[in-house]
């Protein structure tokens, strides 16, 4: 059973990735400093699973913790890095808060990496880096652009870091997420904010709980079907399962280049509108929604070409929006009724 430490695994994509690499028989160490997440992830992925990986409680930005924690797991097999802060509007109102600890997290633990001979390496990366697309869909030849956030950039900045680290003989997936949205078919576990959603799903669902008076939609005056901005949406169990199949192409040994880039998305887009019909009519509700200005920096229009993936990795998205939507619902009623 390969060893697989996952860092920022008690968080959304993180522990959704951790549930479906022990479903594949993967033995699951999670580091997380629990600074945007909680330990209750790891009993949520238990129950689920039946196994209860271990968790290290380790600020990456820390050098020497790190290198502790990694001396102590310098048996694994690969490691998948989730951690990292991610509010956009956070980063611009603390620029230097974000750089260091996405970026002072990142080298500390390739750093520790290579000091105990674990060379396998996926990196969680962001659609952002293609900034506003000259087209759509995206491939990964797609321009690379300075993003609109500092969030974003540290995205942009750490692929450079992991390109040049690349080729000292280190082997690295970079996945460049779309829009991860929706919860485990359990309803066990899902997307759980801090504070003021800044992503649309849990905006949605905690609207429909109660939890927030409307929805604001931010602009609806884009060149798009209906004016409102159009994203690739993607279920976070597909995005999960992509991690796994990245993790066997690397301990397998079937990549072709030490460095190698995927976008994860559906191939198709949808509009914030479309979302919020979806949602009502797939849970049979209605949600109180106000149309308010653009945010800046938000890209019209922005979805994935899933080719690369589709060759290379033999990964597609399986689940539809329909599916997306009553997923993060079912978690989010679970999540109330349990905290009521």
């Amino acid at each position: 059973m390969s060893k697989i430490i996952v860092t920022g695994g008690c968080g959304y994509i993180g522990a959704h990735t951790s549930i479906a690499l022990i479903a594949q028989g993967y033995q699951v160490v999670i580091f997380d400093d629990l600074s945007n997440a909680s330990e209750e992830s790891i009993s949520r992925i238990e129950k689920i699973t039946g196994t209860r990986p271990e968790l290290c409680v380790v600020d990456l930005k820390d050098k020497n913790k790190t290198n502790t924690a990694f001396e102590a797991h310098k048996d694994a097999s690969a490691v998948i890095h989730f951690a990292a802060y991610k509010a956009v509007k956070e980063s611009v109102e603390q620029p230097l808060q974000y750089y260091e600890n996405n970026l002072f997290s990142l080298i500390n633990t390739l750093v520790a990496q290579q000091k105990f001979g674990i060379k396998n390496f996926i990196f969680s990366s962001s659609a952002t880096v293609y900034g506003i697309p000259e087209s759509c869909p995206v491939t990964e030849n797609s321009p690379v652009k300075r993003p609109f956030s500092p969030y974003g950039n540290t995205k942009k900045i750490a692929e450079e870091i992991l390109e040049d680290n690349s080729n000292s003989g280190f082997s690295t997936i970079s996945l460049r997420y779309f829009n991860p949205i929706g919860a485990h078919k359990s309803g066990d576990i899902g997307e759980l904010p801090n504070g003021v959603p800044n992503n649309l799903m849990p905006f949605i669902t905690q609207t429909a709980a109660g939890i927030r008076k409307k929805l604001m939609i931010f602009g609806d005056d884009y060149p798009t079907k209906d004016g409102t901005a159009v994203r690739d949406y993607i279920h976070v169990m597909d995005l999960a399962e992509a991690h796994v199949v990245a993790v066997d192409r690397l301990i397998h040994k079937k990549q072709k280049e030490n460095f190698e880039i995927y976008n994860l998305g559906t191939g198709t887009g949808y509009s914030v509108l479309e979302v919020i019909k979806a949602f009502e009519t797939q849970n049979n509700l209605s949600l109180a929604y106000e149309i308010t200005e653009r945010r800046e920096g938000d890209v019209p229009i922005v979805f994935a070409s899933t080719e690369l993936a589709a060759k290379k990795l033999g990964w597609r998205a399986k689940r539809d929006l329909n599916s997306m939507v009553k997923s993060a619902w079912n978690w989010e009623k679970n999540y109330r009724k349990e905290n009521s």
